[in-house]
């Protein structure tokens, strides 16, 4: 079976052989196949096999996300890479999350650490709705801004410790802007798929060169997951002075 359980939808990539055997799995009350992931809001074309809807609450490390598995992506590749984060960031640290889509790194951060203040910027009118919704499941209100529309027009500048870029596509075309909103001695997490030669060489060449001439220290490469045969999906940590 090549899927996976998002709150208590099944979402699978094939037809199914057999419904009800999948019926059984735990937690499993609907079925969905999953199309093409379309457009740079990443919305993906969905079919119901089993169930009247598409909306579920996923729960993940204490945190729960609401969503739409019909209009929102869910990557449960990113799992490690979202507790790692939330556990790195320090007390009082200012964080502005460009991509927060339904919260994916914003809702740890603000769960599992002692953040002063996530800004989360999401252009997605749809993942905006749920992210301000799973603020309010997670007891967030007091930690977490939430933000719609360009995080390239809209995040603060100049004010954050912290810097997340947790998207890829084109990514690299946003690393001014976070050169922007990062103060001196902060960090920027930066995610990008790469062909497997270039894996840890483009990565940290782009963050340099976006800094135009300001003082880069790679802190930490690492691969989060295989995207596509022969391309990785991988996150620079950089420290900018």
């Amino acid at each position: 079976m090549k899927g996976k359980v998002i709150g208590d939808i099944l979402v699978l990539k094939n037809d199914p052989d057999s419904i009800e055997e999948l019926l059984n799995l735990p937690e499993v009350k609907r079925i969905v196949k999953l199309g093409r992931i379309n457009g740079k809001k990443r919305e993906p074309d969905v079919e119901i096999i089993v169930g009247d809807n598409t909306e579920t609450i996923h729960r993940e490390n204490h945190c729960f996300f609401k969503l739409d598995v019909a209009k929102i992506m869910w990557s449960k590749g990113n799992t490690t890479e979202r507790q790692r984060i939330a556990k790195i960031v320090e007390e009082g640290e200012t964080v502005v999350d460009m991509f927060a889509g339904i919260g994916y790194f914003s809702i740890p951060i603000a769960v599992h650490s002692n953040p002063g203040k996530i800004y989360s910027v999401e252009i997605n009118p749809v993942s905006y709705g749920y992210l301000k919704e799973n603020i309010i499941l997670n007891k967030a209100e007091d930690i977490i801004e939430p933000i719609l529309g360009d995080c390239r027009e809209l995040a603060p500048k100049g004010i954050a410790d912290r810097v997340l870029m947790g998207y890829i596509g084109n990514t690299h075309e946003f690393l001014d802007a976070a050169m922007e909103i990062v103060k001196p001695g902060g960090i920027i997490h930066y995610h990008e798929s790469v062909p497997d030669l270039l894996r840890f060489k483009r990565p940290p060449e782009r963050i340099i060169g976006a800094a135009n001439g300001r003082e880069v220290e790679i802190l930490k490469k690492r691969i989060i997951k295989k995207y596509s045969p022969g391309v990785y999906h991988v996150v620079i940590d950089a420290r900018i002075n």
